[in-house]
């Protein structure tokens, strides 16, 4: 296919300052920059989807992490699903639909080796969930990580949320005798059970997070999986059977607070109970991709897993997304939709 046309500047967010606390809109800048023609090796990409992720908060202060920080006044990054425009790299043409880790701006010009082609029979944004960087956090959190066994007793935080609702379904389709998810609203609630198939689910801003999974999980739980930490966290602990397992991979509760966090306060039962908290990065388990696609991919395909989507329209509103997603405001994976 031929080399198509691109503009000569494209719009970038930038970050403005560093977020004492949440962030506001004016942390963010839109700005214009010229559209680099690839060179050696390299891609130009338009990109068509953008993913706002609750890991992007963290790269907004400037402390030492397992990601750098975005630097201030420069663009900021994350996953983008798109199309190439110009190639000079072997293996890649325009029109190719591709992957690569450039978002928060129109165009993108890659290195080859950053970029991977996907199937554009597939709805392009699902690169950016259920068959991407998120559902390889859920699929193998729970399998990897949490050593999910058939009739384990599955607690999961965020539940609604993009991790949250696949850890439910995989925990279910696995064989997990009970699967118990919170979540922020009445709605999601309801979603959980109704839609995910959840056992049960409730609303942490209803009372007590201890009490409420007390209630849903009467003989306790045998695995935690953690989208959220604080007295999310402190109430598994607490629930969690003798040689309980929990799986960290968020901490969404306190990304935006400027004290420390009052929770867990009990840390000591892990002792008795010989529990394994774990915390997880993503990035460790790179080598279950073709496993992940092939049996999520199956399940998709069969009807047997749902992928919801909460879409924002149009590159101007990618931070709102973002902000949007701190509170609670998405249902599945966010993503914004620059076609639209």
């Amino acid at each position: 296919m031929a080399e198509q046309d691109a503009p000569a500047t494209a719009r970038e967010w930038h970050l403005a300052a560093r977020p004492q606390g949440w962030p506001v809109p004016a942390d963010f800048a839109l700005a214009e920059a010229p559209v680099r023609t690839p060179g050696p090796g390299e891609i130009l990409v338009r990109n068509a989807y953008l993913s706002v992720d609750p890991y992007m908060r963290g790269r907004m202060n400037d402390v030492k992490s397992y990601l750098p920080p975005f630097g201030l006044g420069r663009v900021m990054e994350g996953g983008a699903v798109g199309y190439v425009v110009a190639s000079a790299a072997e293996g890649f043409a325009p029109g190719d639909a591709v992957l690569h880790g450039l978002g928060w701006r129109e165009y993108a010009t890659v290195e080859a080796g950053r970029a991977v082609k996907v199937d554009p029979s597939v709805p392009l944004s699902a690169y950016l969930g259920v068959l991407g960087m998120t559902g390889l956090t859920a699929y193998a959190g729970l399998l990897a990580v949490g050593g999910l066994k058939e009739g384990d007793r599955v607690f999961v935080s965020g539940a609604a949320g993009a991790v949250g609702t696949m850890v439910g379904q995989i925990a279910r389709l696995k064989g997990a005798s009970l699967v118990v998810g919170s979540a922020g609203s009445a709605e999601k609630v309801s979603k959980l059970v109704d839609e995910y198939g959840f056992d049960a689910a409730f609303n942490y801003k209803d009372a007590p997070v201890a009490e409420q999974l007390a209630a849903a999980a009467p003989e306790g739980i045998d695995l935690y999986f953690d989208n959220v930490g604080g007295g999310h966290l402190e109430a598994a602990i607490g629930a969690l059977g003798v040689h309980g397992r929990a799986v960290l991979c968020g901490a969404i509760a306190q990304y935006n607070e400027t004290t420390a966090p009052a929770a867990p306060r009990n840390l000591a039962l892990a002792i008795g109970k010989r529990l394994r908290l774990e915390g997880m990065l993503v990035g460790d388990h790179a080598a279950l991709q073709p496993q992940f696609v092939a049996e999520v991919g199956g399940w998709l395909r069969e009807g047997r897993l749902r992928s919801e989507e909460t879409v924002v329209d149009g590159f101007e509103h990618a931070v709102d997304a973002f902000l949007d997603l701190l509170r609670g405001g998405n249902t599945g994976k966010m993503v914004v939709r620059l076609d639209g």
